[in-house]
């Protein structure tokens, strides 16, 4: 299966959390999962799905996907997730697995930051009763630790940086934007954090320290969104805590991963009928579970996704493209009476694409050449044609036109 164009997706958080739990449970790779901390030694990589309802049934068609997967009318669309090794106070610093932790999120377009929410897990990951930790400081702890490994890496020559960047008049993006090319930040990310840090975007080198921190932190936020798991949300102690989580600023998402592992390695033995992100399952071969078992999925039933409406992994996953990313689905063809490719293939290909991608921006995306030929678009819905600056709209089928092709 060819993979979508999408973005990475970083899961991280301190030991002990379930963060692995988490990752395996969204891309059902084998990572090891244990209670003591620094299990995650290596990162783990995988691939997990964007759930998003499929454009066939609109049309009475039935689709054959080649890049995605569609089940009962849901489309399934790859996406690259990696488990990265917990982090400890100090990570910043070198301290714990720290300095491997942040070179792995270099590559992170945003962060799933999974959180006990029952606090049974102190600032070492060391297991503790529920309800001892404060969990809302894992969140503070984890900014402040991305935030100063930012500093570290900017600090360096910055007075020299920001007093040329003065001198020449080419703003401290232009100078700023070769150090962080290696961090996945973009020259448009510098100058938001310069505005919302509220600082002189022409006088670099008067910054205090202060200020300078104020616009890493901006930097840090633009750059690396990050939406927060709470997880063990089973535990009696857990809820009051995502109340409280919830009026931060960021997106809380309630989570039990167990649960929802429990019920993705049941639907890969086919022993209930379960897609990632479904309200409820059903179990379709009882002979071959036991009565701990039934009883087992009947407490995720009632506990989990009668209480919560669903184990909130897949909804992370969604949330972290749709809202976090601001992506939208495309869907190309070649063929528009058909919905095909030259293969006959009916809507085999989904996109994962950033919100305000032009058609021919888009062209470039499925191939260079197809990019570099590019003549229009055709709406499949209306088969009106776009030009080139046309911006596409979620779920949107279209069909590009190139000089190579009239030819």
């Amino acid at each position: 299966m060819q993979r979508s164009y999408s973005r990475l997706l970083g899961v991280v958080g301190k030991p002990n959390t379930g963060k692995s739990t988490f990752f395996s449970a969204a891309t059902l790779v084998a990572a090891e999962i244990a209670n003591y901390p620094f299990t995650t030694i290596k990162p783990n990589r995988g691939v997990g799905y964007v759930r998003t309802p499929c454009v066939h049934p609109e049309f009475k068609v039935q689709d054959n996907p080649r890049n995605s997967l569609c089940l009962d009318g849901t489309r399934l669309v790859p996406v690259e997730l990696i488990d990265i090794a917990g982090i400890v106070p100090g990570a910043w610093e070198g301290r714990g697995l720290g300095n491997q932790f942040l070179d792995e999120i270099r590559r992170a377009d945003a962060l799933i930051h999974v959180v006990d929410a029952s606090g049974g897990t102190d600032c070492e990951g060391k297991s503790c009763k529920p309800g001892e930790h404060d969990p809302l400081e894992d969140v503070k702890f984890l900014e402040r630790e991305i935030t100063m490994w930012m500093v570290t890496i900017l600090k360096k020559d910055w007075s020299k940086i920001a007093r040329t960047a003065e001198a020449d008049k080419k703003g401290i993006a232009h100078h700023l934007e070769d150090r962080l090319n290696g961090l996945s930040i973009k020259r448009q990310y510098i100058g938001e954090a310069v505005r919302k840090a509220n600082l002189n975007l022409d006088k670099p080198a008067s910054w205090t320290d202060e200020d300078f921190y104020r616009f890493v932190d901006n930097l840090r936020r633009i750059s690396k969104p990050l939406l927060i798991v709470a997880n063990k949300i089973d535990l009696p102690t857990a809820q009051a805590n995502v109340e409280r989580m919830k009026k931060l600023d960021y997106v809380v998402i309630p989570c039990s991963s167990e649960a929802e592992l429990v019920l993705r390695r049941a639907a890969e033995k086919q022993l209930i009928e379960y897609k990632p992100g479904d309200k409820d399952f059903k179990i379709t071969q009882p002979e071959k579970l036991s009565a701990g078992q039934i009883r087992a999925l009947e407490q995720v039933k009632e506990k989990i996704l009668k209480t919560n409406g669903s184990t909130g992994v897949q909804e992370a996953i969604n949330t972290a493209y749709f809202k976090l990313l601001d992506m939208i689905t495309v869907y190309p063809v070649e063929d528009l009476e058909h919905l095909s490719d030259h293969n006959g293939r009916v809507l085999p290909d989904t996109y994962l694409v950033p919100k305000g991608t032009t058609a021919h921006l888009f062209a470039y995306i499925i191939h260079s050449e197809l990019g570099e030929s590019f003549l229009y678009a055709i709406d499949a819905r209306d088969k009106r044609r776009i030009g080139e600056d046309a911006i596409l709209k979620d779920r949107d089928i279209i069909s590009i036109v190139s000089a190579k092709k009239r030819g």
